[in-house]
């Protein structure tokens, strides 16, 4: 027999799945699947190599039957997992209610019953819905049963049925994108063997036939059985359609096992000779493949690198798929990650995936489901926040008096106190007011002053790095500010109606034992010097050049540090201190 000759041998095969494609290889199986954000997804596993397993599994025939009923399961699991990427693959309640309460596995029931129904119906269709046609044609023509004629014509009627239901799927637009898929996955593995590279060009120009295919496989089933089923109808007389059928179903592994070992080898022959066999199948998979689209050739190419890398490389270890999450189920698991990495704060769950999701922090607690691309932002969210980087740099954004900021490593996230600093500042500021704001870092108080009140703002830092951050914040809010690089009065000009700050006010010999988030913050907006009060001491010092007759000022301060800052300021006309919501001293209110 003539060897197939072809650049590159390879065992590798595939299945279409819903959205994606499956290929398995000697010790590994990837399934890649396009999901609703166009993203692929890619799940892999391993397992034993044929070689090293028993040898039950390399036997003649019985190989063939053990691989029939194994591809019913595992094409069914497949087929079931390629839709909890694409669709929303969320379990129900009643199917968390036998999970959790009764411990069943809801997907290996349904997977179960997926098989059995799929055999009732190939056993209904190929099986007893033949015999019955055949018995209503054979009777008027007074054909024995055991004749010849008989069996062929029951023969062709199963031929005829497979083609028709094949012909009736193609009407479904699910399946109709199944079998473009089927034809991505064909091609793909032509053109590997075809020995060209793997890009989709050259994937597009190979052929969407393969003598490998399951199409292919199904036939010579169908066409073997007729062969059989003839054999053992002989020795059957006339006996009942039910006892023919149960006959039938017992002869079926036989039949597998012959046709498996047929299919491996006409796939190892070019030999015209033997092309009368191939044809059949190889016309239905005409049927059963479509030309793909690009984005579907991609996929099977991602399937086909990954089963052949993880072949070749043992070392590469199995991925599962992230699939759509309930935005309720997404919180809890959040909390429980969050809290045993040991941050108890449990609001933060919430934030983060609000942040991420965009779904209203009231609304969390629903049905409404996560995509796989903004659950795979929370998963690394979680694993970045539990290496101690605040949530807000790891979210790249924060929410500042209802204006949501971008904030990272340039500047001090701003707290829910000095809101309070902008609101009681905003109470007197007018539209006209000229007010500058001190160690702005990420703007902030200027950006939420100036679109409260719509006065004049100049905001000043010492950091370039925060200033660029504030640039950039102002400019997304569209709020006109004037920004000045400056050591806090030193490149200040002229007089404002309102000084506002939150200085940085920690003791430098406090800031090592302060809690592991606070170390991502810019050291310079935390060091108030050794007491500090370091920058309220400047301020009093130069306030009152810079000052309006009758000016305000509203400064932030830490706990314990009220007494002092009356001390200094007290040359002003009047000091008042603001409690914050917590009833703790925390706002300065110096008047001209």
């Amino acid at each position: 027999m003539k060897k197939l000759k072809k650049p590159n041998k390879t065992n590798i095969g595939g299945q279409a799945v819903l959205e994606g494609v499956m290929m398995r290889g000697e010790s590994s199986m990837a399934i890649s699947v396009r999901d609703e954000d166009g993203i692929i997804r890619v799940e892999t596993e391993r397992y034993k190599p044929v070689k090293e397993k028993n040898f039950i599994f390399r036997t003649p025939f019985i190989r063939g039957v053990i691989s029939f009923f194994s591809s019913l399961l595992s094409g069914t699991k497949i087929l079931m997992r390629s839709a909890e990427v694409y669709g929303e693959g969320e379990p129900s309640k009643f199917e968390k209610f036998l999970s959790e309460k009764l411990k069943i596995d809801v997907m290996q029931i349904v997977m179960f019953i997926g098989v059995a129904l799929g055999l009732v119906l190939a056993i209904g269709l190929f099986m007893f819905l033949p015999n019955v046609l055949t018995n209503l044609i054979a009777t008027p023509l007074n054909l024995e049963k055991t004749s010849v004629w008989f069996n062929l014509i029951e023969g062709g009627i199963k031929i005829l049925i497979f083609v028709i239901y094949i012909l009736l799927t193609t009407l479904m637009k699910d399946i109709k994108r199944t079998y473009m898929y089927h034809g991505a996955e064909h091609k793909t593995i032509s053109c590997f063997e075809r020995g060209l590279p793997l890009t989709v060009e050259n994937v597009r120009s190979c052929s969407r036939v393969h003598d490998r295919c399951g199409t292919t496989f199904t036939f010579l089933v169908l066409f073997i059985s007729i062969l059989v089923f003839s054999l053992a109808n002989s020795f059957l007389g006339a006996a009942e359609i039910w006892q023919r059928v149960l006959i039938k179903i017992a002869l079926l592994p036989l039949v597998a096992g012959i046709s498996y070992e047929i299919l491996k080898l006409l796939a190892k022959t070019e030999n015209p000779i033997f092309l009368i066999f191939k044809a059949p199948g190889l016309a239905l998979q005409m049927l059963t493949t479509k030309e793909p689209t690009d984005d579907m050739i991609e996929v099977a190419i991602n399937s086909f690198n990954t089963v052949l890398a993880m072949d070749n490389d043992p070392a590469i270890e199995p991925v599962k798929f992230v699939t759509a999450e309930k935005a309720c189920d997404a919180v809890k698991r959040v909390k429980n990650a969050l809290k045993e990495g040991g941050v108890e704060e449990e609001a933060e769950a919430e934030w983060l995936v609000s942040v991420i999701t965009g779904i209203a922090r009231s609304d969390l607690n629903t049905d409404a489901y996560i995509s796989p691309a903004k659950v795979e932002r929370i998963n690394a969210a979680i694993k970045e926040r539990l290496t101690g980087r605040p949530l807000w740099y790891v979210l790249g954004t924060c929410d500042f008096y209802g204006y949501e900021l971008n904030i990272d490593e340039r500047a001090l996230i701003p707290r829910p106190e000095t809101e309070e600093l902008v609101m009681h500042a905003c109470e007197s500021i007018k539209e006209n007011s000229t007010v500058l704001d001190l160690c702005t870092g990420s703007g902030a108080i200027a950006i939420a002053t100036k679109l409260k009140t719509g006065a004049f703002l100049t905001a000043s830092d010492k950091s370039v790095e925060a200033l660029s951050l504030a640039k950039e914040n102002a400019e997304k809010l569209g709020a006109d500010i004037t920004f000045i690089e400056s050591d806090m009065f030193a490149a200040i000009e002229g007089k404002f109606d309102f000084i506002l700050s939150n200085p940085p006010y920690i003791k430098r010999g406090d800031i090592s034992s302060l809690q592991k988030e606070i170390s991502f913050e810019p050291v310079s907006a935390l060091d108030g010097g050794e007491d500090g009060l370091d920058f309220y001491r400047c301020i009093a010092a130069n306030a009152k050049e810079h000052l309006s007759e009758n000016g305000v000022m509203f400064l932030e301060f830490g706990i314990g540090q009220k007494e002092a800052l009356i001390d200094l300021f007290k040359d002003f006309s009047k000091v008042e201190v603001i409690k914050d919501l917590n009833g703790t001293d925390r706002i300065l209110k110096v008047e001209n």
